[in-house]
C-alpha cells in the first residue's frame, strides 16, 4: 500500500507499507541522504519470505515526500518523522514486535531516535554505515555561516558500493537528489554534538553493521557508538572489503541475512 502520510507538522511524507496477517514482526526502514525508499525493495522481498511485514517511507525532501528538497531546520523534524512511522507501526501491529532500521542517514536517525525515545516501544533496532560520529567529515567539514538553503553538489554516488551497476543506477535514478543543502549538514552537525552525551542513554537491543571499506562514513562511527552505546545487547559486524550500502553488495544475501537471523532470534 503506498500512501501520503501527515507527519508531526503536517508535513506529506510518502510511505510504502507492505504487512500480511502472517507477520511474525514488522520493521520500519529509514533510507540515507539523497535517496528514497524505493532503493530497498531487495531488502523488503527477503524481509517479507522471512514473515517480516514492513513499513518505508521516503525522508521529508527526498523522494516522493513533501517538503524543500533535502533541506531540514533542525536534526529533531529527522527524529520526530522517524517517530510518526514507529508510532503506527506498534498501533497497527500490537500483537507482534516492530523493529527500526537505518542505513547511513538513515542509521543516524534511528540511532538518535533511540536516544531521543528510550523505553521498550521497540523489540530493536538496526544500523548499517550509520553516521553517528562522522570521522570521515563527509558533513561536518561544510562550514558554519553559509545560506542554509544553499545546495552542495551530491558526491556520493562512486563510494555507495563497489558493485558497478549499482553504481550506475545511482546517477540515473530519477528518485535520487543531485544535490542536498546546507541546512541539511547543519541540522546533522549538531545532531552528532547532541548524541556525542546522548548515547550513553542508547539501551535498546542494537545490531551494529558496516562496510570496512566505506569510504562515505567511517567504520570508526560503528565503532565507536558500539563502545558508548549503554545496551545490554548489542552485537557489531564489519564486513571485510564492503562498500557503503551493503545491503546492495555481492554478498547482500549475507548482510541482509544477518539482519534476518538477528530479527528472528528475538521475535
Amino acid at each position: 500500500m503506498e500512501v501520503m502520510i501527515s507527519s508531526f507538522d503536517n508535513t506529506k511524507l510518502f510511505l510504502n507499507k507492505e504487512t500480511s496477517k502472517n507477520d511474525k514482526a514488522v520493521c520500519v526502514i529509514v533510507h540515507g541522504l539523497c535517496e528514497h525508499q524505493g532503493r530497498y525493495d531487495y531488502l523488503c522481498k527477503t524481509f517479507h519470505e522471512a514473515g517480516i511485514g514492513t513499513y518505508r517511507f521516503d525522508h521529508r525532501g527526498h523522494g516522493r515526500s513533501e517538503g524543500e528538497r533535502t533541506y531540514y531546520a533542525n536534526f529533531n523534524e529527522m527524529l520526530d518523522d522517524v517517530h510518526v512511522f514507529v508510532e503506527m507501526a506498534i498501533k497497527e501491529n500490537p500483537d507482534i514486535p516492530v523493529f527500526l532500521l537505518g542505513h547511513s542517514m538513515g542509521g543516524f536517525a534511528v540511532a538518535l531516535y533511540g536516544a531521543k525515545y528510550p523505553g521498550e516501544r521497540l523489540a530493536g533496532i538496526i544500523t548499517s554505515g550509520a553516521l553517528t560520529v562522522d570521522n570521515n567529515h563527509l558533513i561536518t567539514s561544510v562550514e558554519r555561516g553559509m545560506d542554509p538553503h544553499f545546495k552542495l553538489p551530491n558526491q556520493l554516488g562512486a563510494g555507495v558500493c563497489s558493485v558497478k551497476e549499482v553504481v550506475d543506477w545511482y546517477g540515473k535514478d530519477p528518485d535520487n537528489t543531485m544535490t542536498f543543502t546546507v541546512g541539511l549538514c547543519y541540522a546533522i552537525q549538531d545532531g552528532i554534538v547532541w548524541f556525542k552525551t546522548a548515547r550513553t542513554t542508547f539501551t535498546y537491543p542494537v545490531l551494529m553493521l558496516h562496510g570496512e571499506k566505506d569510504g562515505l562514513v567511517d567504520p570508526k562511527d560503528t565503532y565507536q557508538f558500539f563502545e558508548q552505546a549503554a545496551s545490554k545487547d548489542k552485537q557489531m559486524k564489519i564486513y571485510g572489503n564492503l562498500f557503503h550500502e551493503i545491503f546492495n553488495e555481492y554478498c547482500h544475501d549475507e548482510t541482509i541475512g544477518d539482519v534476518v537471523s538477528w530479527i528472528t532470534n528475538r521475535i
